[in-house]
């Protein structure tokens, strides 16, 4: 990475500078060898390595030892610290589709796991999802999620899978664009959802923070409480999550993560999916925003709700204490 894109770099992961997969892969090794893990060792060294990089270390064990390490680290850990340390050893464009594929297949559907990866992801990284879903699971993701899902959900999920929102800002339809908004929820009886899903779901993020700023001077509220009033259940929870993505997918995220905590028992699943696959992308603004919107550091936040390896490992993902 060249220094500029080092200093725009927005994750508290980063690639480590002197790598050595087969000096790292050594290490791995010695920690799992003998009567008990050296669970420490193993933490400190996979937090402390970009995903690229530990897929390298991967390739390296296996030419060394001839056996699979996420194999092998699965017979050594257990528990929530096992799910995390594979998690961090999955590349992050399989572990998305994993996500998708564990919220489809089975009893009923994790619709949150659903909403936060499409309205989250890039146009790019949605159609490497996609192509990574098919190889691994052999169906296809839209199709999946066609037949897990129905009416108005399921057109903007659809939409969404597409991956291709348009670029720029395009003046002329700012005005448009808000007026059909207005019209299509506060100002009728009963609901146009597809304009809300045409629009929400097509327009770029850009143009869509002009269109929303000039939806509040039209309606006098902002269009996250107009499609509070107008919509229910899914359908309501992915519009939602995709305004929220517009204006700001670390403040998104780090809504999620205080969600995921700020309650009777932790949300481990959320927790864990938000620290691996955000801790390269922008876990320092996901970090700011949590301080600004909750008086309180992420850091010491997942302090104390979590204990033992688990914690070490999540508080070496977060990269500090704000």
């Amino acid at each position: 990475m060249s220094d500029y894109s080092m200093r725009s770099y927005r994750g508290s992961v980063r690639p480590f500078v002197n790598f050595n997969p087969k000096h790292d892969a050594e290490i791995v090794h010695k920690a799992m060898k003998g009567i008990g893990t050296d669970e420490d060792a193993i933490l400190m060294l996979l937090t402390a390595r970009s995903n690229e990089q530990r897929q390298q270390i991967k390739a390296a064990y296996k030419k060394a030892y001839g056996k699979d390490l996420v194999s092998a680290l699965k017979s050594e850990l257990g528990g929530l610290f096992e799910s995390l340390i594979v998690a961090l050893m999955t590349p992050s464009v399989s572990y998305d589709a994993y996500q998708l594929h564990k919220a489809l297949k089975g009893a009923g559907t994790d619709d949150e796991v659903l909403i936060e990866i499409l309205a989250s992801r890039s146009g790019e990284q949605i159609k490497e999802i996609t192509k990574v879903y098919k190889k691994e699971f052999g169906g296809k993701l839209e199709k999946d999620i066609c037949s897990d899902t129905s009416g108005s959900y399921q057109k903007l999920l659809v939409i969404l899978l597409q991956g291709s929102r348009e670029e720029g800002v395009d003046e002329e339809k700012i005005e448009k664009d808000a007026k059909d908004l207005y019209a299509a929820g506060e100002g009728k009886l009963g609901t146009d959802e597809e304009k809300f899903i045409t629009i929400l779901g097509n327009r770029s993020a850009e143009h869509l923070r002009r269109v929303f700023d000039a939806y509040k001077k039209l309606a006098g509220s902002d269009i996250e409480d107009s499609i509070t009033g107008e919509t229910t259940g899914n359908l309501e929870n992915l519009l939602v999550a995709v305004v929220k993505c517009v204006k700001s997918v670390p403040e998104y995220f780090a809504e999620g993560l205080y969600k995921s905590m700020r309650r009777a028992g932790t949300d481990d699943d959320t927790l864990m999916r938000i620290m691996v696959s955000r801790s390269e992308v922008d876990m320092l603004d996901i970090r700011a925003n949590f301080k600004k919107k909750y008086g309180a550091s992420l850091y010491s936040t997942i302090q104390e709700d979590t204990t033992g390896d688990y914690q070490k490992a999540l508080l070496y993902l977060c990269g500090g204490n704000d």
